[in-house]
C-alpha cells in the first residue's frame, strides 16, 4: 500500500499552482489571436477536410498550408521526404544565440483519422497552435533553439510503425546524436467544458483529477517527469489557463502513449504530450462531429499566450 501510494504522489505531485477561478474577458490581442486560430482550423477541418493517405490530395494540401504560414512568418521550412510514398515532415528552426545545439522540439500531427472526421480538434487544433506559436516567437532571441515540426500519419495504420511522420523524425534526430532537450507534443488542444463530469479518465487514475474539462493536461512517462515539471512549472507561471500534470509509467497508463511522444521515448528522449485530453473529454473523437464550431477558441488562445511564455521561459533557461 506505501509503494501504490509513493507512486501516485511521484505520478501527480506537479510543481506551481494552477489558474483557478473565472477567467477574465480577453485582451483585444488574445482576441485576435483566437481569431486567427478558429482561420487555421477552418481552413484545415473545412476547406481541406480529411486528410490521410486515402485522402491525398487533403494531405498534401495541409502540408502545403503549414509550409505557406511558415514562410509567412519569416522562416524557411524544411521538408524531409520519406517512404514510397513520398510522405513530408515539415520543420522549421529558429536558432538559438546560446546553446543553439540544444533544441526544444514542439510538434503536431497534421493529419486525420481515416474515420472520414473534419479532424476540427483532432488534429487541426494542435497544427493551429503550434503555427500560433511560431508566429509569436518568429521575433525573440533565446539561447536555446527551437523546431517547430509537422508531422503525417500519426493515426492508425501508421501509428507507431517506421512510416509515422515523428518515428522518422526522433529516428534521425538520435542517430545524428542531437542534443535534444525535450519535445512537447501538441494533441488536441480546442475542446473545453465547463460542465461537471465533462471529464473522464483512464481508470488507474480515476477520482484524482478534476471532473470538468476545462484544463490542459500536461502528460509524460516517468524518464520524462523532470522535464515535465520544468515545463508545468513554467506554464502556470504564465497565470493564463488551468492546468493539469502527470508523469505515469507507460505499462501503468498505456494511454499517455497515445501521440507524437511516444515516437520521442522511443528513441530516448524526454517528451510531453500537452493534451485537451482527447476521447476522455470530448464527443466527437474521430467522428463526422469533430468540426470547428465546437472548439473553443478564447480558450486555445489563452492556451497559445501561455506556452508561448512556458517556451520563452525554458529556452532561457541556463543548463
Amino acid at each position: 500500500m506505501l509503494s501504490l501510494f509513493i507512486l501516485l504522489f511521484l505520478m501527480t505531485s506537479m510543481p506551481g499552482t494552477s489558474v483557478l477561478g473565472p477567467m477574465p474577458a480577453l485582451t483585444p490581442e488574445q482576441t485576435a489571436l483566437s481569431s486567427r486560430l478558429r482561420a487555421h482550423v477552418d481552413m484545415l477541418a473545412v476547406t481541406i477536410g480529411p486528410r490521410h493517405e486515402l485522402e491525398r490530395e487533403g494531405l498534401e494540401q495541409a502540408a502545403d498550408y503549414i509550409l505557406k504560414e511558415f514562410r509567412a512568418y519569416g522562416y524557411s521550412p524544411e521538408v524531409s521526404i520519406y517512404g514510397e510514398a513520398a510522405f513530408r515532415n515539415i520543420n522549421v528552426t529558429l536558432s538559438g544565440n546560446g546553446n543553439s545545439d540544444e533544441i526544444i522540439v514542439i510538434g503536431a500531427h497534421y493529419d486525420s483519422a481515416r474515420s472520414g472526421t473534419p479532424g476540427a480538434d483532432d488534429n487541426a487544433s494542435g497544427i493551429a497552435v503550434i503555427l500560433e506559436l511560431a508566429r509569436n516567437l518568429s521575433s525573440e532571441e533565446l539561447k536555446h533553439s527551437i523546431r517547430f515540426v509537422s508531422f503525417p500519419n500519426e493515426e492508425r495504420p501508421h501509428f507507431n510503425t517506421p512510416m509515422m511522420g515523428s518515428q522518422v523524425t526522433a529516428r534521425v534526430s538520435a542517430e545524428a546524436g542531437e542534443n535534444l532537450i525535450g519535445m512537447f507534443s501538441l494533441e488536441m488542444l480546442g475542446y473545453y467544458s465547463e460542465e461537471p463530469g465533462s471529464q473522464n479518465y483512464p481508470p488507474v487514475i480515476r477520482n484524482i483529477y478534476p471532473g470538468t474539462g476545462n484544463f490542459v493536461a500536461f502528460v509524460s512517462n516517468m524518464s520524462s517527469r523532470v522535464f515535465l515539471h520544468q515545463a508545468i512549472d513554467a506554464f502556470r507561471e504564465q497565470n493564463t489557463f488551468p492546468s493539469q500534470g502527470m508523469a505515469a509509467p507507460e505499462a501503468v497508463v498505456r494511454d499517455i502513449r497515445r501521440s507524437d511522444n511516444s515516437a520521442y521515448w522511443d528513441n530516448g528522449y524526454p517528451a510531453v504530450m500537452v493534451t485537451d485530453t482527447s476521447n476522455f473529454r470530448t464527443p466527437h473523437y474521430h467522428t463526422l462531429a469533430d468540426t470547428p464550431e465546437t472548439l473553443n477558441y478564447e480558450s486555445m488562445a489563452r492556451l497559445t499566450e501561455g506556452l508561448t511564455g512556458m517556451i520563452i521561459t525554458l529556452a532561457n533557461q541556463v543548463e
